[in-house]
């Protein structure tokens, strides 16, 4: 039988299932991928916390649909920062990340011309989901190289240390789930 823990998200209850990352712990694993009503519902009341911004960036790849729903909400654009160098990209520069939910080091990517586009502008970092934060580092990281100005860093959940940061701006804390 599975294990859920059931949480209230943006005035939405959902189930998360509870998956094992070690002998000792558990998480809660939030996906957003395919959950309009949850995406639509946290992009909204985001943005109501959010200081004034140009654009959105999000890192590949769950945090996607939040970006995209932050932006279509807001009538502002958002790019990606890519876990890989793709083709259309003229002139990409890439920063190293090494997140909890991926194994290994990856690589994440802006092209030169977004980053031109950036380059002043006051930018939101958005996320699915805050842990350890290596993930938006390496987007801050990215953007400080495109000379933009983040002005936040937010997610729908914070969990682990990230959710008694002060620096960062979410909706819930997610636990994570320690056995005896």
């Amino acid at each position: 039988m599975d294990n859920y823990y059931e949480m209230t998200i943006a005035g939405l209850t959902r189930q998360l299932p509870l998956c094992k990352v070690n002998d000792n712990m558990d998480i809660g694993a939030f996906v957003i991928f395919g959950d309009v009503e949850l995406t639509i519902a946290a992009a909204h009341e985001l943005l109501l916390k959010v200081p004034e911004f140009d654009y959105i960036v999000t890192p590949e790849a769950k945090g996607i649909p939040l970006g995209y729903e932050m932006a279509r909400q807001s009538g502002k654009s958002y790019f990606v920062a890519r876990k890989g160098k793709k083709l259309y990209m003229k002139e990409p520069f890439g920063v190293e990340v090494r997140s909890i939910t991926t194994t290994g080091v990856q690589e994440i990517y802006l092209d030169r011309r977004e980053a031109e586009i950036l380059s002043g502008k006051r930018v939101l970092v958005v996320d699915d989901v805050i842990s350890t934060g290596e993930s938006l580092k390496a987007v801050i990281k990215l953007l400080e190289y495109a000379h933009a100005n983040v002005v936040a860093e937010c997610a729908v959940l914070a969990e682990w240390d990230a959710a008694d940061r002060d620096d960062i701006i979410f909706l819930e804390k997610l636990p994570l789930f320690f056995k005896d």
